[in-house]
């Protein structure tokens, strides 16, 4: 596990820091001193699958297409996606018909790839192994060292992410579904005010904070837990305490029914490891123009046999087959 999360650093960091290529037909730049010619499609969101995107963008390097994939978080993803200012968003949380309201093109939302959101803690020596209770209770401020969980003393620090967040969204939405007071108190969203802890923007920032925080525990994706930061396992419906992984996250995934707009969701899973969730593409359906051959090879490849089989060697997980042929249909909605 710690050296797929140092190739995961490794992937992660090659790709936040550049633009890469995608193959098409369709006309674009010409590249100097090559007769191939290139598309270039810009894109923003999520930082939740930024890992596994900008890995698929890598291989595909070289072969048509320049997608440059800002990992800005979920909110700012579909504010940039909604004024029409990137050719797709991505977000963890899909877009309801509020929002889909304000686009005049129409949307698709395509599920791309999902995962787990690890609970990630930094404190060598200690196994955490949390009940809902105990992870709620951690998140509401009344839990703050990590003698009350059975661990050497030592004061807990809370970090969350302080931007516009999918990951936030599916985390608190957990916690909304364990806990009777977090329902009430803070509820579920992309920004909620949290009853304690400090903030840090991105997967990518969470992560940094908790890596320079002795006792500091927060939330991100599992391909995020590296460095110092270990997993904690976590309670799911059924009363079992589940470590993330490939496997306990693909058994949660497999209870959640997709719905015919591919957008569903099951907070509190009975099986395998319960803070699990797909994420999304958010396409136009219409008036992509000479765009629409770059995008829909691009969302083909990012559905194929080939892409999806990274998934776990990432940390997150492969699509289910029923999934990518829904997903493959709905790609051949974006239109001219």
């Amino acid at each position: 596990m710690r050296r797929l999360s140092t190739l995961r650093a490794l992937t992660l960091a090659a790709g936040l820091s550049a633009s890469f290529t995608l193959s098409s037909c369709s006309g674009g730049d010409r590249d100097t001193g090559a007769d191939k010619v290139r598309d270039k499609l810009n894109a923003a969101g999520a930082s939740f699958p930024a890992a596994i995107y900008q890995r698929w963008f890598q291989e595909l390097s070289g072969n048509g297409i320049l997608v440059n994939y800002q990992s800005v978080g979920s909110g700012a993803g579909v504010r940039q996606f909604t004024t029409g200012t990137v050719d797709f968003g991505a977000s963890d949380k899909p877009m309801k018909p509020e929002a889909i309201a304000k686009v005049d093109r129409s949307v698709v939302q395509i599920p791309m790839t999902a995962g787990a959101i690890a609970v990630a803690y930094n404190n060598p020596g200690c196994d955490l192994s949390l009940t809902q209770k105990q992870l709620a209770e951690i998140f509401l401020g009344k839990i703050n060292n990590y003698s009350e969980l059975g661990c050497a003393d030592k004061v807990i620090t809370i970090v969350h992410r302080s931007d516009g967040s999918g990951t936030t969204y599916n985390f608190t939405k957990h916690l909304e579904a364990i806990n009777p007071e977090w329902k009430k108190d803070v509820g579920a969203d992309k920004s909620v005010k949290w009853p304690t802890g400090v903030g840090a923007k991105g997967n990518e920032g969470v992560a940094a904070q908790l890596n320079q925080i002795e006792g500091g525990l927060g939330y991100v994706e599992l391909a995020y837990v590296k460095g110092d930061l270990q997993a904690a396992a976590v309670q799911n419906a059924s009363g079992e305490q589940v470590k993330p992984s490939n496997a306990t996250a693909s058994e949660a995934l497999g209870s959640i029914d997709l719905g015919p707009d591919l957008i569903g969701s099951n907070p509190n899973p009975e099986g395998g490891y319960p803070i699990v969730t797909f994420t999304w593409v958010l396409a136009y359906e219409t008036g992509n123009g000479d765009k629409t051959a770059a995008l829909k090879k691009t969302f083909e490849f990012m559905l194929s046999e080939e892409a999806q089989s990274k998934a776990p060697e990432l940390g997150y997980v492969s699509l289910p087959a029923e999934v990518v042929t829904k997903a493959k249909a709905a790609v051949e909605k974006v239109s001219d």
